[in-house]
């Protein structure tokens, strides 16, 4: 039977206006010069300049003394060997100095595609058929960086999708880092990261088993100061500190809008992006629900799978995901636990389907393939787009599949629901393929999800548009479900 895919005309298109603040290192030497020159202002030129900049920024971002007294700190050390004492430093005169180490960007300049939908916990204030609903989204911006960003929206009864407006400000998180490790787990983590034995005993060895973040930190750092230590071993140290890092919670603040926060990379680990986040509600056997999402976090030659859990969306946390099938990409967590276990899907390989159990839901190991490719539109390879999806059929799972020309389209495949290990439906043709309006974009010829959800007995799938905006469709559940199961006849 032929599937009636309803294409919604709603855009989700990048806006170059969605700014946040970085730090800005020019670099010790440069900086030097610059403190050097700004030294030599009287403190009246020093209020005035800073007085100027205030103003011209002051409706772009909030708390900009705060950034530029903070972004004067990291250079608090470099201040003082410079026999300048850094607490003698005026406020103004520091946070001049913090506006020159201070820079914009853009979060959204670039792409804003491959979008995640998930049930609000707030429903109330709805009309009969209404559903709240938040979205996420993949924002890259200048150098391909890319971050989580949020949008939230109501859908109708007719599955018509109304975005509430967007604010203007984008605000960053508070960042706090743990602080103690297992050793043993960390080590394991190292091992799996394919970190060298030997580099791991010369540092782990002496510490206990259970140590704390800065004593890790301070004996890689010791060991970096070697100039002459071969470029294998600064890599594998550097490594070390990029996993300690990986683990680490974000606070924003309550006054801010959903579509006010941003995810930014914030660990060495994520120093090239944090990508294709998969957001789930997952209901543990108690009832109490949370929000996960699993993503991958990318340092330009690392790949580490990450988890982010939040109850409110002002507070996360952050965890990378360990185990011998914890690498390359495409984790997607099921929204309850199977037989006791929680259940997760991903492309362990790179190109096949897998599934695997755990006690734990950071620890995965075993991982058990679910789907090869096998049609023409997905040859080259298969992978989830997104959380499975209950329903009374099976667990319903959209899937993507690349083809020739490297064409991105995205399918579907139905799970037994107690044994998810079998797939008792998937459809032969795409659900979704790149339409003749749809192929322009950052990358052509692609639509590309990373989940939807059901409403008023339609598959809502939201998805992106060639790796540049995004867009969303629906299907009728009923009819794609009679269309899975008799897929395999």
């Amino acid at each position: 039977m032929e599937l009636k895919i309803q294409r919604k005309q709603l855009k989700f298109v990048p806006d170059s206006k969605r700014v946040v603040t970085r730090f800005f290192n020019n670099g010790d030497d440069r900086t030097r010069q610059l403190i050097l020159r700004i030294q030599e202002f009287s403190d009246a030129k020093v209020a005035d300049e800073l007085a100027k900049t205030l103003k011209e920024f002051k409706g772009r971002h909030r708390n900009l003394k705060k950034i530029f007294k903070t972004h004067c700190g990291h250079f608090e050390g470099l201040i003082n060997n410079m026999g300048i004492a850094f607490e003698e430093l005026s406020e103004d005169r520091k946070m001049l100095i913090g506006s020159y180490c201070t820079m914009e960007y853009s979060v959204e300049s670039t792409a804003l595609f491959n979008p995640s939908m998930i049930e609000d916990f707030n429903q109330s204030f709805l009309k009969k058929g209404e559903k709240r609903v938040i979205i996420s989204f993949r924002a890259t911006g200048e150098g391909h960086l890319s971050s989580i960003v949020f949008r939230k929206a109501i859908l109708d009864k007719d599955n018509n999708l109304y975005v509430i407006k967007v604010r203007n400000h984008i605000d960053l998180p508070e960042i706090g880092y743990k602080m103690s490790y297992d050793k043993e787990r960390f080590v394991n983590k190292m091992q799996e990261i394919h970190i060298p034995e030997h580099y791991i005993a010369e540092i782990m060895d002496p510490l206990p088993d259970r140590f704390e973040y800065y004593d890790l930190k301070d004996a890689v750092n010791k060991l970096l100061k070697d100039n002459h230590m071969e470029a294998s071993k600064t890599l594998a140290l550097q490594e070390m500190t990029w996993l300690v890092d990986s683990y680490y919670d974000l606070k924003f603040h309550e006054q801010s809008d959903i579509s006010e926060r941003v995810i930014f990379p914030n660990s060495p680990s994520e120093s090239r992006g944090i990508e294709d986040a998969r957001f789930v509600r997952f209901q543990e056997d108690t009832g109490e629900e949370t929000i996960y999402a699993t993503y991958t976090a990318y340092n330009g030659h690392t790949i580490i799978p990450k988890l982010l859990s939040t109850h409110d969306f002002l507070n996360f946390r952050i965890m990378p995901i360990h185990g011998n099938a914890a690498q390359n990409k495409n984790f997607a967590l099921f929204p309850r636990k199977i037989n006791g276990k929680y259940a997760m899907l991903a492309r362990i390989d790179g190109y096949n389907n897998y599934i695997m159990f755990s006690d734990r839901i950071t620890l995965w190991n075993d991982p058990i393939k679910l789907q090869e490719p096998k049609f023409a539109w997905d040859l080259t390879q298969i992978g989830n787009c997104g959380s499975p999806i209950y329903t009374d059929e099976g667990w319903l799972i959209l899937t993507h599949g690349v083809g020739p020309m490297r064409r991105y389209c995205i399918g579907a495949s139905l799970l037994d629901l107690n044994d998810p290990t079998r797939v008792i439906g998937r459809l032969r043709e795409p659900l979704i393929s790149p339409s003749e309006e749809e192929r322009e974009g950052y990358v052509p010829n692609v639509v590309y999800s990373c989940g939807g959800l059901i409403h008023n007995d339609h598959l809502i799938i939201p998805y992106a548009v060639s790796d540049y905006s995004s867009s969303y469709a629906t299907v009728k559940l009923s009819e794609l479900l009679e269309a899975l199961k008799t897929s395999l006849d």
